[in-house]
């Protein structure tokens, strides 16, 4: 279950970065600004280093990176849900679970 988490928030955290088509679509559809998207990006392949530095012998890394990763998609379903986007919602939901599943 981590290597999925790690290897898709590194995916989507490199499209934030590269500010790939679906992202802006769906970042605009929540209101948030592409100048956002670096950071975001950034907090996503943070997550995913954190949990591969858990798996290898840094396991305080790794439950402050699922913890951190929690919340953010925490945060970006509010963002979903604040803008009424409830069906492009259901992926920060998925990652959102895959987050916790690796908490626990």
């Amino acid at each position: 279950m981590v290597f999925v988490t790690i290897a898709l928030n590194a995916g989507i955290g490199l499209a934030d970065l590269l500010k790939a088509r679906f992202v802006l679509a769906t970042s605009a559809a929540v209101d948030v600004p592409p100048g956002w998207l670096p950071a975001l990006g950034t907090l996503k392949l943070a997550g995913a280093a954190g949990l591969l530095l858990g798996l290898l012998g840094v396991p305080v890394l790794g439950v402050a990176a699922a913890s951190g990763l929690t919340l953010y998609y925490l945060g970006a379903i509010a963002a979903h849900v604040r803008a009424r986007r409830f069906a492009t919602g259901a992926v920060p939901v998925v990652f959102l679970g895959l987050a916790v599943a690796t908490v626990v």
